[in-house]
């Protein structure tokens, strides 16, 4: 029978949830990394059992962990992350000037194919990637080359790069975001990007529809169709249906369209998930109210999924990277919230249950289907 693996960073450490297909019972690993902010780790589609790991720690700062045994053992990788010396700054959130500077690593994005091979998203807002095993890691400053560098600025969160998509068919396209200059492509391996952000609307920018400037805070799409990518902005839901090249709003019927996750079902590419939350003032639940809805269109008409969910008195929130699907025929959904709760639906959304309550406040969901 196939098993399930998810991967759980928090405030204070990872957590790494063990079940068989089913999904009813689930053996708790962690914390590993006791007390280190771990924004990221994420498994290998090309091995398994290769596991990367972004912990922060306020005194010792940044590390790479890596594991070749599914997370039962783990041990230090390259942690020298440097930008290439391109001169220039970005701006603060008063419009003054400030150099780039690393922060944190915020997304880990394996290769499709090769195990040593491996992304990093980082703030201050570049890209990094290591093809041998996270021991060296070059910038892709091409990124930083496009010149829209000084107009950047940073979310409430910092100014990260937080998602990273790799196209199954063509290993030298890859769609970034980043929080708050909005989407990038490259199309030749990060050498060259362009904005991809031509539909966006941003009611905060003095400009609504820039070429950049605007506050993504996720991207996700299905690899069968690479080319439709799912947006959830600061305010709005957004779809292409062309790489980026434009897009249009599907928020529909939704309560509130500001949230921070957003996934597609394994098996249809058409359903997608998010998950509302108040306002950019208010991170929780209307009504406290935990909902997930769900769209089987591509966005418009979304449905309410609260069954097994707090339906009154839930204050938590659900943050860009704590959501991910499994790939069995009955699709599986997580969602981590920043109240220590992992939610599992084994039935596509329809029923939820919690797999652990009392975490420290959850930063990012991954799962591996395994054979």
């Amino acid at each position: 029978m196939s098993q399930v693996r998810v991967l759980v960073g928090t405030r204070k450490g990872a957590f790494i949830l063990n079940s068989d297909g089913k999904r009813e019972h689930w053996n708790v690993s962690g914390p590993h990394f006791a007390g280190w902010e771990m924004y990221h780790l994420k498994g290998s589609p090309a091995d398994p059992n290769r596991l990367y790991a972004s912990p922060s720690n306020g005194w010792f700062g940044q590390l790479i962990q890596r594991s070749n045994d599914g997370g039962k053992t783990w041990e230090p990788m390259g942690n020298k992350f440097e930008y290439d010396g391109i001169p220039g700054t970005h701006q603060w959130y008063d419009g003054t000037p400030h150099p780039w500077k690393f922060a944190r690593v915020w997304h880990l994005e394996p290769s499709l194919t090769d195990p040593d091979t491996v992304y990093a998203g980082v703030e201050d807002a570049a890209l990094f990637r290591s093809t041998d095993g996270a021991k060296t890691w070059e910038e892709l400053s091409g990124l930083r080359k496009h010149g829209s560098g000084p107009s950047w600025q940073p979310g409430a969160g910092g100014m990260c790069l937080h998602t990273i998509i790799l196209d199954p068919r063509d290993e030298k396209r890859i769609s970034i975001a980043i929080s708050a200059a909005g989407a990038f492509r490259t199309d030749d391996a990060g050498k060259t990007w362009r904005p991809i952000n031509r539909g966006l609307t941003s009611e905060g920018l003095p400009n609504p529809n820039a070429e950049v400037g605007h506050c993504v805070h996720h991207i996700a799409a299905h690899p069968s169709r690479p080319d439709v990518l799912f947006m959830q902005k600061h305010w709005d839901v957004i779809c292409s249906n062309n790489a980026g090249d434009s897009w249009q709003e599907v928020s529909g019927n939704l309560p509130t369209d500001f949230g921070f996750a957003i996934d597609v079902h394994a098996h249809e590419p058409e359903t997608i998930y998010v998950v509302p939350i108040k306002s950019d003032s208010e991170h929780y639940p209307l009504d406290g109210q935990l909902r997930v809805f769900r769209s089987k269109s591509g966005g418009t008409e979304w449905e309410p999924l609260t069954q097994g969910l707090p339906q009154k008195d839930c204050y938590v929130n659900v943050l860009r990277d704590a959501m991910a699907v499994d790939s069995l025929d009955s699709c599986g959904i997580y969602f981590g919230t920043t109240g220590g709760q992992v939610y599992a639906s084994a039935d596509a959304g329809n029923n939820w249950a919690p797999v652990v309550r009392d975490l420290p406040a959850v930063l990012s969901v991954e799962v591996q289907t395994l054979q």
